[in-house]
Parts: C-alpha cells; structure tokens; sequence
C-alpha cells in the first residue's frame, strides 16, 4: 500500500474497548457476547492476511487517558470477557475518538490516507448509533464501505436492521458474512 493510493483495505473495530458499565449496556451485552467470537476470528484473520487493524474507541470521557489505559480500564472491568478475545495487539493501530462517528476530530482520515486504505471494513458496537455515523462519514470521504452483519452488535435489533439496510442502500456498503469476507476484493 502507498500513502494516498487508495487501493488497500483497514479492518476497523469500533468501541470494543469496553467495560459495559452506562446505559444501554444491558442490552448491549447480549448482541455483543454473540459477535466477540466472530470478530475475534475476524481479527485473526486480518492479522495474518497483513490488513491493517485499527482499533476506534470512545474515550468514555478519560480526557487524559491513552489506548494502553482504556485497554486496562475494560480487562480489569466486570466484562473483561467481551474484551480479552478481540484486545490490540502490538501490531494494531488505535485512535481514540470522543463521539460516534470514528472521523469526527480524529485522525481516522489522515491515517487511511497514510496506510493507502481506499475500503474500511466496519466492525464492533453500536450498529445503529457509531457504526452507522461512522458508514456515512467514509462514504462521504470517498471510501468503500463493507459491514459484517455478523460482526456489529447492536442495542436494538430494529434500528441495527435499518441501519444496515440505510448502509447499504444510501451508503453503497457491502454487508456480507463475516465467514464469506475476503480482505482483498472489493466488497
């Protein structure tokens, strides 16, 4: 990949960095503990076909916090569980985002254009809130999307499914099966 030739493609974990301690997190749980092990498969996956891994994370308000102690801060939380299968390695990149969409006062763009990403795989939580806001903030940049459906967890399944559904249509994103992903094709 070369910087500002976009032909590469980023797998992006959203909000997985997480200690499910605020609202919604009860029936966030759920839909997560059903995608952790796909995304963890995922994960693995990407690593091994060299396709950048970028961890997008609310900061959850730690204004004087890093990636290293928002990582720490959820493996020391009563869900380390959600956390531990799909944890940052050395290798993956992490930016540190304050509201829902990962662009939004981030160097999300920057970094893509850097790592000559022209497609972000979308992953992690919420599907209708941050994975949604974050779909049409690469579309708008010019960037192919592709969703997992298995691999976004949501809070309420009826939004997820809209979400997914304004995604693909008014977005142009490939939804596709977490298992039927290939890193290297366009979709």
């Amino acid at each position: 990949m070369t910087p500002g030739k976009p032909d590469g493609t980023a797998l992006v974990v959203i909000d997985m960095i997480n200690t499910y301690e605020h609202k919604d997190a009860e029936l966030l749980v759920p839909a997560a503990e059903r995608v952790v092990p796909v995304l963890a498969d995922l994960i693995g996956r990407a690593r091994t076909a060299d396709v950048p891994v970028i961890y997008a994370n609310d900061n959850f308000g730690l204004w004087r916090s890093h990636h290293g102690e928002l990582v720490e801060t959820a493996l020391s939380g009563p869900r380390a569980g959600l956390v531990e299968p799909v944890r940052p390695d050395d290798s993956s990149l992490f930016v540190v985002k304050a509201r829902h969409s990962i662009f939004y006062d981030t160097p999300m763009a920057y970094l893509l254009w850097h790592l000559g990403v022209g497609r972000v795989i979308l992953t992690g939580q919420v599907t209708e809130q941050c994975v949604l806001y974050s779909a049409l903030d690469a579309h708008i940049r010019h960037l192919k999307v592709t969703v997992p459906r298995d691999a976004v967890a949501s809070i309420h399944p009826h939004l997820a499914d809209a979400a997914l559904e304004m995604m693909e249509r008014n977005m142009g994103a490939g939804l596709v099966l977490a298992k039927e992903l290939d890193f290297h094709s366009s979709r």
